[in-house]
């Protein structure tokens, strides 16, 4: 018998993970440790910029109508799920990564935009770079309370950021009962060490990491 699959990650990303997991036929233990909120937030003038830099589909998500103001500019974004939440509130996508933020930025500059506006969390893992023109928060990630983290034990947990990794370790009863599959190697990292087994995702993303799961699911000794 597999074990199952815990799904950390906040709402509406929860359930979509969950989703995918149960249609490979593995059993998914949905157990946000964050959750998202909306900031109030003021934007710069659009033509002061030329270039949106999006970090997360969360950013989309929580920017509310603001983001509207913004519908001229090019978008660069972090990954395929933040290029479709972009464009479904109707932006215009120019290049989607396949790696991280400072990825992103890097190729960004590289595509000579130089004096982009990114729309991020208040918790950003992107550091400052000189393709940033300005930095909005628009959302931040809170953590749920009273987590009954005895649930973790005999699963895999999906870990999807280093905030996610650092609160798994705190939270973890006994580590050596959880094998852990995470995002991206600074997530592994930040994991620490005493798990029953540590997978990294061979992409950044949902689909790979639910992939790195699953031979850790398999091992059931």
């Amino acid at each position: 018998m597999s074990r199952p699959l815990a799904v950390l990650r906040p709402e509406p990303g929860n359930a979509a993970t969950a989703r995918a997991v149960e249609a490979l036929g593995r059993s998914a233990l949905r157990l946000p440790l964050f959750r998202i909120v909306p900031l109030p937030w003021e934007g710069p003038p659009a033509d002061a910029h030329d270039a949106l830099i999006l970090t997360s589909a969360n950013a989309v998500r929580q920017a509310g109508a603001a983001l509207q103001a913004y519908a001229t500019l090019p978008v660069h974004a972090v990954g395929a799920a933040t290029a479709a939440a972009a464009r479904a509130a109707g932006l215009r996508v120019v290049a989607t990564g396949d790696a991280d933020g400072q990825a992103l930025l890097d190729a960004a500059r590289r595509a000579g935009v130089r004096h982009a506006l990114l729309l991020t969390a208040r918790e950003r893992a992107v550091a400052d770079h000189p393709v940033l023109g300005a930095i909005r928060a628009v959302y931040t990630s809170e953590a749920v309370e009273d987590v009954d983290a005895t649930l973790l034990a005999g699963t895999v947990a999906l870990v999807h950021s280093q905030r996610a990794a650092r609160r798994l370790a705190m939270l973890a009863v006994d580590r050596g009962t959880i094998a852990v599959a995470a995002i991206a190697p600074a997530v592994a990292q930040a994991l620490g060490s005493g798990w029953r087994a540590i997978a990294v995702a061979e992409r950044p993303d949902d689909a790979a990491t639910i992939a790195a799961a699953l031979p850790l699911s398999d091992a059931c000794d």
